[in-house]
């Protein structure tokens, strides 16, 4: 089977997830033909995504997240004037997802939850099967753990992941633990890189950290200046950075580099990251303890570290208080193991959606075949 990937651009989760779709997709010997990537003003892509994807990259305008002047919280408001303003935009992006279509010609539209892949679906209606996966589409589960209140941010959130998701006919979500399937959603494993299982894992004396906005950097030099004790080495993409940075003694800034960060990964004391989904599988991965902080003003973020913590993930918190992570519990061996053959199953669940895909693409064409055959009327 050929496929094309729609991915979104925001932060490191969905280019590595992307990456390891396409290892498992050429594993088995599927093709993917190009990437489309939603592009950010506030950040570049990273150069890991262009070299391990090997596939064609096209670059689209796609919408994205607005943060205050800090780069730390989000701005919703502005977010969506911003976005509205920038909808003639959009709309030849649209166009350029087309063309693309047109040429490559795939059998699966693969979206990782960029919201002109749904746009696309809905106006456009592809002859391609359209796919979305992320572990956002675990909100469509009963068993979804929302964060209280603030009833416009869940509104705004579904409604994003609803749009994403318009016409798909496989919705992928990903999920920390085993669920059984509800409402058309097909549960599935983090998606992890295969490096991850290659790693020698140890413990030397240094924390790491990772931050989706630039301006957590501030947080991140408070509490190392608190706790000089504690070395830490943090990653993040602030574009006019060097590759290293010094700023204390204890700490040190790294711009996000795949290969270093598992690998730093794999040696720390334990991981304090924003409260994305794809840096906390990995660190539960290498039985690794985990503190998140939700990204102000980022209603995903807050649901996303209730779910961590009702998975036994880590635990949430505030702020990058490195402290806090001294305390957390060790990981459980039990059921780190079994965390590790949920996410180890992928392959089994690939073939069973590549095969329900091809049985319905033969169904599909048999029907065509016979509407124009004068036996069948």
């Amino acid at each position: 089977m050929k496929f094309l990937f729609i991915v979104q651009g925001e932060g490191r989760g969905h280019m590595t997830q992307a990456i390891a779709f396409a290892r498992l997709l050429r594993d088995q010997g599927h093709e993917l033909l190009g990437v489309l990537v939603g592009k950010s003003h506030r950040r570049s892509i990273p150069d890991f995504f262009i070299r391990e994807i090997q596939a064609p990259i096209t670059l689209l305008e796609s919408p994205n997240f607005e943060a205050d002047g800090a780069d730390k919280k989000i701005l919703l408001g502005k977010t969506i004037r911003k976005n509205l303003a920038k909808a003639p935009v959009f709309w030849k992006s649209l166009w350029q997802i087309d063309r693309q279509v047109n040429d490559l010609n795939p059998d699966v539209i693969l979206n990782f939850y960029d919201l002109l892949g749904g746009l696309y679906s809905l106006l456009f209606r592809p002859k391609a099967a359209y796919w979305v996966i992320g572990h956002q589409y675990l909100s469509g589960h009963p068993e979804f753990i929302f964060a209280p209140g603030r009833a416009w941010e869940r509104i705004l959130f579904r409604l994003n992941t609803q749009i994403t998701a318009c016409g798909a006919d496989e919705v992928l979500a990903l999920s920390f633990l085993p669920k059984t399937p509800k409402n058309k959603i097909r549960i599935l494993p983090p998606l992890l890189r295969k490096e991850i299982k290659d790693l020698v894992v140890r413990q030397e004396d240094f924390f790491l950290a990772y931050m989706v906005n630039v301006g957590y950097g501030e947080e991140v030099k408070e509490f190392a200046g608190k706790y000089p004790h504690l070395k830490i080495k943090a990653y993040w993409d602030k574009k006019d950075a060097q590759e290293v940075e010094y700023p204390l003694p204890n700490l040190t800034f790294y711009q996000v580099n795949d290969r270093t960060f598992l690998e730093d990964m794999a040696a720390c004391r334990g991981l304090v990251c924003t409260a994305g989904f794809e840096s906390v599988c990995e660190a539960m991965y290498l039985e690794k303890p985990v503190m998140m902080i939700p990204v102000a003003g980022q209603y995903e973020q807050a649901c996303n570290a209730l779910d961590a913590e009702a998975s036994r993930a880590g635990i949430a918190a505030r702020s990058f208080d490195f402290a806090l992570l001294e305390k957390a519990e060790k990981k459980d061996a039990e059921a780190s193991l079994i965390y590790q053959e949920w996410v180890d199953s992928w392959p089994e669940h690939f073939w069973e959606m590549v095969e329900q895909a091809g049985v319905r693409q033969s169904v599909s064409a048999n029907s065509n075949e016979m509407q124009g055959n004068p036996a069948f009327g």
